[in-house]
């Protein structure tokens, strides 16, 4: 049996992802009888109408299975855009041919979540339909998903000054260059390079592993890990990391 679906009620996901080098967000290229094949792909968020037994969360935990097949992944409910005009026109007619239904507005209740980027992952969501674009590329996006992107930018950058997140992108051994470049590409600002150095060594949660990457054109950089228990058990430090308090 086909689950009935709610017309006016939706779940957008902003999905990051760290390749090491540039912070990457998960775009689907929209599909339409209208667009001519030489316009410029039309991207949108991952999302869905709900279908009517299941909560809000259980519909971006069903949109993150379809695009990513990954469990365990950090979520978090971002905002609910309900403008009664946010999809009008062509974008509302879309919308009601692609669901085959029949509504005059929809709510969107937005979330973030973030993903460890590795190779298999970049190429699985190719066969998923699914594209990584570099955040700094994105220029454009179907309906208002360009707004939801900024607002669950800004709602990480926040995040990134009290909250070890950033250990939500990157892989278990991470260099000190990823560690910065990943702080750089949410904040879209360049950190003085010795001045970030200095604070993240002077932290009892970043770990210095004893080993170094291999086979790399310049000189192999130490590999660190982030020492989540301790931070944990740390009371006094809590939700904070002393070496984010830097002068921006």
């Amino acid at each position: 049996m086909v689950p009935q679906i709610n017309p006016s009620l939706s779940v957008d996901c902003v999905v990051f992802g760290f390749d090491g080098r540039s912070l990457k967000v998960l775009l689907i290229e929209r599909r339409s009888p209208l667009r001519n094949e030489e316009e410029e792909p039309d991207f949108k968020l991952p999302g869905s109408l709900i279908f009517e037994h299941e909560t809000v969360d259980e519909a971006a935990h069903r949109v993150l299975k379809q695009y990513t097949d990954r469990q365990g992944i950090y979520l978090c409910q971002l905002h609910v855009f309900s403008e009664p005009d946010r999809i009008k026109g062509e974008e509302l007619e879309w919308l009601q041919a692609h669901y085959r239904v029949t509504t005059s507005r929809v709510v969107t209740v937005a979330y973030y979540m973030l993903v460890k980027l590795d190779d298999a992952l970049q190429t699985d969501v190719r066969t998923r339909g699914a594209r990584w674009i570099d955040l700094e590329a994105i220029h454009q996006l179907a309906m208002d998903h360009k707004h939801i992107l900024a607002h669950a930018l800004e709602t990480l950058s926040k995040q990134l000054m009290t909250e070890p997140i950033a250990f939500e992108l990157l892989p278990r051994k991470f260099t000190l260059r990823q560690l910065q470049d990943l702080y750089e590409g949410i904040l879209g600002i360049e950190i003085d390079n010795r001045n970030f150095r200095k604070k993240v060594l002077s932290s009892d949660y970043i770990v210095p592993t004893g080993e170094r990457e291999k086979q790399v054109p310049h000189k192999p950089a130490m590999y660190y890990t982030f020492n989540r228990q301790k931070f944990r058990k740390d009371t006094r430090q809590k939700f904070r990391l002393n070496f984010i308090n830097w002068q921006l």
